[in-house]
């Protein structure tokens, strides 16, 4: 009797032994069904890819999460919904789009953004945007007259900032005394840009310019050479970038290559 008993309790300490670590693979039993702690990691990566910081409270709130999924799952089990034409339709849209995701970060991973190639880009960025920049204010009015009539005015002693916050079209600027802040020449349309560069510093156009938008008093206030951000200022949104375009490529090459029937 006591040789059955030790053998009894021994095979029962085995057995314990054993069944711990299976045991702390899952995250609960629900109706006799083990939940795998997987579950609740692969749950914390996603919430992890949307910017979210994972605290032990939306830890505790994800393996909620992850139990309740259980539950409901079952009883949809139970009611035969996995045979639905709807839920394989559904269930194939999904495979497909975890599947492409992955082959997306695949290529990503494989094709990182080099430092040369960064380093390349804000070279060509710097190469079109370096020279001067412009400060420049306007006043936008509908008719060639009203120009003609401003610029008179400016003449006879009126301030400029005063006319552009009553009368210019533009609300932006013109809520600033008609101040367009510093910005390189090109990025005005060609008719603005040629009457700006020819002005001195600190006189106005001495006659209405025309453009698409109106009619413009210009004045130009200040020139220097252009300020253009330090590579290591922008080079997580180059990376970012270079990253999106070398996979449209990747994506475009294969559309490329596949035989559409």
């Amino acid at each position: 009797m006591k040789k059955s008993l030790l053998s009894g309790l021994l095979a029962a300490a085995v057995l314990g032994t054993m069944a711990l670590p299976v045991a702390a693979q899952n995250l609960a039993i629900v109706n006799g069904k083990a939940v795998p702690k997987e579950r609740v990691e692969t749950l914390k990566q996603q919430v992890e890819r949307s910017g979210r910081p994972i605290s032990p409270e939306m830890e505790n709130q994800i393996k909620e999460e992850v139990i309740a999924r259980e539950i409901f799952m079952q009883e949809a089990q139970k009611r035969g919904l996995e045979a639905t034409p709807d839920y394989k339709a559904q269930m194939e849209l999904a495979r497909q789009t975890i599947l492409i995701r992955e082959l997306f970060v695949d290529f990503q991973k494989k094709n990182p953004v080099t430092d040369a190639e960064i380093q390349a880009e804000y070279d060509k960025f710097v190469a079109a945007n370096a020279g001067k920049e412009y400060k420049a204010s306007h006043i936008l009015v509908e008719k060639e007259e009203d120009a003609k009539a401003i610029i008179a005015a400016l003449k006879k002693g009126a301030k400029f900032e005063e006319i552009a916050k009553k009368q210019s079209k533009d609300p932006g600027s013109g809520a600033r005394g008609g101040d367009l802040d510093w910005a390189s020449p090109s990025s005005y349309v060609p008719e603005f840009t040629e009457a700006l560069v020819k002005l001195e510093k600190g006189k106005t156009t001495q006659t209405p310019v025309k453009s698409q938008f109106g009619w413009h008093v210009i004045r130009l206030d200040d020139v220097r050479d252009a300020q253009l951000p330090k590579l290591d200022e922008v080079k997580p949104q180059i990376a970012q970038q270079l990253q999106q375009q070398k996979l449209a490529k990747f994506q475009e090459d294969l559309r490329t290559k596949a035989k559409v029937e």
